[in-house]
């Protein structure tokens, strides 16, 4: 089996790229390797010929073009995406090209593929911050109305739409999955969970955006890698997929937790919960997000095989184990400052 990964050097994408590869696909990636893309994430598979890259972006229809007919995979994984609310809210113009041009001129360039091979596959990989926010109370699944409340979620969810519509109209094989938070390593620093480690490693105050009271379920990257393979391989074309792990936290309990860690591995900073400090929360921030993901697990098969405790102990691990890989970030693109304040 052949894939094309949209979005291979980045968090997701790097961790899909390492799993496909376990599994016996070939790969190839595809990045624009803008400020989030980390070539370092991909290096020991593309060392070993283990897989290809090509540098062009998803928005330059003759290179997304040329990539399809070259490669001809079986599936296409469309994860190229700006993605955090806080630079969206920030200047949405990006996100507006990448996240809804940059998926409309795969899905044109995707048709031509899907006539010439019946059997190709589009997995169109999502969030679930299209469907808004919720109470106490109440899970998302396929069905939720889409609600987004962000520039970020807006253009995701601008994406998805084009998606069914091109399987519509089209008869394109589209598959659509939303995802909830994902951790482990190789995340970029701007991310709460990284950045929470590397303010604690440096004495640095630990922002926490308002009270902290906002929930959020937790899936580690590597079991989000291997619901994509999944539904790639099993789902049926035309379904959408909602991928969680009922590992609800709130944010400030999170923090709290990577500080108790640092306690442990970093005893000469402790206690880190000192550093931990409130500031302004950020404009419309969304007060829970949760995942029914019963449709993946009774229809497909698929659990996740990470607890939380198990995999933020691992991710803090590696954090503090390759500073090679984080600290040119720090030295250039992201040096841990506040973003999202424009209103």
């Amino acid at each position: 089996m052949k894939a094309l990964v949209t979005g291979a050097a980045g968090f997701i994408g790097s961790a899909l790229c390492k799993a496909l590869i376990a599994r016996g696909w070939q790969v190839t990636g595809f990045d624009a390797m803008t400020y989030a893309a980390h070539r370092g994430s991909l290096e020991p598979e593309l060392s070993a010929g283990q897989m290809q890259l090509i540098e062009a972006n998803i928005c330059d229809g003759r290179a997304v073009s040329e990539a399809l007919a070259h490669v001809e995979p079986d599936c296409l994984f469309h994860l190229a995406a700006e993605s955090h609310v806080d630079r969206s809210i920030d200047g949405p113009e990006t996100f507006l090209d990448t996240n809804i041009d940059g998926t409309f001129t795969l899905l044109q360039a995707a048709r031509t593929l899907a006539r010439r091979k019946p059997a190709f596959r589009f997995v169109h990989v999502s969030t679930d911050e299209v469907f808004g926010e919720l109470g106490a109370d109440g899970m998302f699944s396929e069905t939720s109305a889409y609600a987004p409340r962000s520039p970020y979620a807006a253009s995701k969810a601008a994406s998805d739409h084009l998606v069914r519509a091109w399987q519509h109209s089209f008869e394109l094989p589209v598959l659509i999955t939303n995802c909830c938070n994902n951790f482990g390593p190789r995340q970029f620093p701007e991310k709460l969970i990284p950045l929470m480690v590397l303010k604690a490693l440096r004495g640095e105050a630990m922002p926490v955006y308002g009270a902290g009271e906002q929930v959020r379920d937790w899936l580690h990257v590597e079991d989000h890698a291997l619901a994509l393979i999944t539904v790639a391989e099993r789902g049926t074309v035309g379904e959408t997929y909602l991928v969680g792990a009922n590992q609800e936290l709130r944010n400030i309990d999170l923090v709290r937790q990577i500080a108790a860690m640092m306690d442990e591995r970093r005893p000469e900073g402790a206690p880190h919960a000192r550093l931990i400090t409130h500031v302004e929360d950020r404009p419309g921030h969304d007060f829970r997000y949760a995942i029914d993901a019963s449709k993946l697990r009774t229809e497909l098969g698929w659990t996740p095989q990470i607890e939380f405790e198990t995999g933020l102990a691992a991710t803090v691990d590696w954090y503090l184990e390759n500073r090679d890989w984080w600290q040119p970030i720090l030295d250039g693109t992201y040096r841990g400052e506040r973003l999202g304040l424009a209103t």
